[in-house]
């Protein structure tokens, strides 16, 4: 299925031939985020990401980064999150080498610009305000606040306007050479290539990184004894909604009971939830559910689009699932639904090299081992009526109760009042 190479620097190299497929997937990811940075430096783990696109030594400026893969119509592009940042480039299989020795020349060679930085400054307090713009998007921010408050897991991915404008090109350099380390970096390859000639040039490449320690991120401090409320009054006509509860880690065998949960409550149109609150009571425009976990936190969370005037009607609706899921055992039926859903939805999303580059890539670099879908299947299928009336009790209390609210509302004891379960 794969093969794991490890270089002489401790870079792990993943590949995983896929004959099938007339493409082929280079990506790059390193163990570092935002819940890595102190307040100062906020949102610098994606800045530094904008900024590798900015010129290197071979390609000198942002168009000519771009053009290397636009002229062979390759998908490329880099995201950050609270623990990992990622590059990777995307082509067919004819151009595979083009697309090795972009991503190896953005990640090891690029010359962060002074001047680049000072426009891309810009670019990056607009992209914060259209989150701050879109309802759907800026509901997640407020949800990681009631959760973990001011500390890095509580703070925006992009940092504030404040630190944006404040980070230094020597505040990046720095931490280039001490969060980007061969430890912490994983390089996954998927689809159609040339494996035994691939890993030579990986080698060939990504040697210049220097051994040593990456930095560390300090752990997330949680703390609750009642069910928490933020409000963020906005005057629109939909409120915007998430109601969830503090669950495990991504090292918890619990989480797969969370997933088929978080199925059958609201991760499909025949869900719970769905049936309840979009079909029968036609209160909200969207609703779902997700089971979110890193590798010191966790959370079960409903998302929902909701009519003003219903907002209380759709909490209580929601809050009488989780006391369902308490007191009475899940269907055989139900279950069945959930588990093959998953399974289903798992296969469907493999299909594709960028996929499969990421789906390994990402559980090597977090968990330092990967699980093949037939493991994962098994611990899916081994999973009981029981053990989902037993989690649901772990988890579904009120010491665990959050709600993130955006809309036109501006006390909390109208909902604090009703977050019981």
């Amino acid at each position: 299925m794969y093969k794991k190479t490890i270089l002489k620097n401790g870079l792990r190299v993943i590949t995983i031939k896929q004959k099938e497929t007339q493409a082929a997937t280079v990506f790059v990811l390193v163990g570092t985020g935002s819940k890595f940075e102190t307040k100062n430096i906020s949102g610098i783990s994606h800045f530094l990401e904008h900024m590798y696109f900015k010129g290197t030594k071979k390609m000198k400026n942002l168009k000519e980064v771009a053009e290397k893969l636009d002229r062979i119509g390759g998908s490329y592009n880099a995201f950050t999150s609270e623990e990992c940042t990622g590059y990777y480039a995307k082509v067919d299989s004819g151009h595979f080498d083009i697309a090795l020795e972009w991503v190896a020349d953005l990640f090891l060679n690029s010359k962060i610009p002074a001047s680049e930085m000072e426009k891309e400054r810009g670019v990056i307090i607009e992209e914060l305000n259209m989150y701050k713009e879109n309802p759907m998007m800026h509901i997640n921010q407020i949800w990681k606040e009631v959760l973990y408050g001011d500390q890095p897991a509580g703070w925006e991915i992009g940092g504030t306007k404040k630190s944006v404008l404040s980070i230094t090109r020597t505040q990046i350099l720095e931490y280039i050479k001490t969060a980007y380390k061969p430890s912490n970096t994983v390089i996954c390859i998927a689809g159609n290539f040339n494996e035994e000639e691939t890993i030579k040039k990986v080698d060939e490449y990504f040697s210049i990184m220097k051994k040593g320690e990456p930095i560390s991120k300090l752990s997330v401090i949680e703390k609750q004894t009642k069910p928490q409320v933020k409000i963020c009054f906005k005057k629109n006509k939909q409120t915007n909604m998430i109601l969830g509860l503090r669950t495990y880690d991504m090292f918890d065998d619990r989480r797969y009971v969370l997933n088929i949960i978080s199925a059958f409550l609201g991760g499909m149109m025949s869900s719970r939830l769905y049936g309840q609150i979009v079909d029968k009571m036609g209160a909200a425009y969207y609703i779902y559910t997700s089971n979110d976990n890193d590798s010191d936190t966790g959370y079960l969370a409903v998302s929902s689009g909701v009519e003003n005037g219903k907002v209380l009607l759709v909490i209580e609706a929601i809050l009488k699932e989780f006391r369902r899921l308490k007191n009475q055992k899940v269907s055989e039926e139900e279950l069945r639904k959930a588990k093959d859903y998953i399974k289903g939805k798992m296969v469907l999303g493999l299909e594709s090299s960028n996929s499969k580059a990421s789906y390994y890539g990402m559980q090597e670099l977090m968990f330092n081992k990967i699980q093949t879908l037939e493991q994962i299947f098994e611990k899916i299928e081994s999973i009981t009526a029981k053990d989902i009336l037993e989690v649901a009790n772990d988890i579904f209390k009120n010491e665990k109760l959050n709600l993130a609210i955006l809309g036109p509302f501006k006390h909390k004891d109208e909902f604090e009042n009703i977050l019981k379960i």
